[in-house]
């Protein structure tokens, strides 16, 4: 699994390059916002530096596919803009993700109470898809732009977007319960 990761990383990071070097006309804030997937990419690997963490390859197989479609298909080449569905498939896909890292937190502590565990897994990936949203509104008053669409849908894609993450961690936990009774 690690060699698929690091395949995985290796071909994102390529795209990311060539369609950077593509945009160099296009200003510095453009060209930072899509080399940032650098960072966003790397980001379990640097929490298991820093934390001591053992996260897990799944888990950063899970990340990896996350960050190269909401930051590089959704960013990078604007499928956000192309294709309408793209920002729920990817909300969706986030639930799983967070959900992941609610169980992967689980296991840390060592929590024997099934429904403790599954309510602490659907409540963690609400709480991480309300922050991003809280994140989305405070980008986009401090340097505008309109991330949630609020013009356009008002708060209807916000809501939706918290939902499918939602129902992204309905499935996790099914397969929780499943896999724990």
């Amino acid at each position: 699994m690690k060699k698929i990761n690091h395949l995985f990383i290796f071909v994102t990071l390529i795209c990311s390059f060539i369609t950077i070097f593509s945009e160099f006309d296009k200003g510095i804030v453009i060209i930072l916002k899509d080399a940032s997937i650098v960072l966003t990419l790397l980001f379990p690997y640097i929490l298991n530096k820093l934390f001591k963490l053992d996260i897990g390859e799944s888990l950063i197989l899970i990340w990896i596919i996350f960050i190269f479609m909401a930051h590089y298909l959704g960013v990078i080449c604007e499928f956000y803009n192309k294709w309408e569905m793209f920002d729920k498939v990817t909300h969706t896909f986030s639930g799983v993700l967070s959900s992941g890292v609610a169980v992967l937190i689980l296991n840390k502590v060592k929590s024997k109470n099934i429904l403790f565990n599954i309510i602490f897994i659907l409540s963690f990936s609400l709480m991480c898809a309300a922050l991003w949203e809280m994140f989305e509104f405070t980008c986009n008053a401090l340097f505008g732009g309109d991330a949630q669409r609020v013009a356009l849908t008002g708060v209807s894609d916000t809501m939706w977007d918290m939902i499918v993450a939602f129902f992204g961690s309905i499935f996790v936990s099914f397969f929780y319960y499943l896999k724990k009774e």
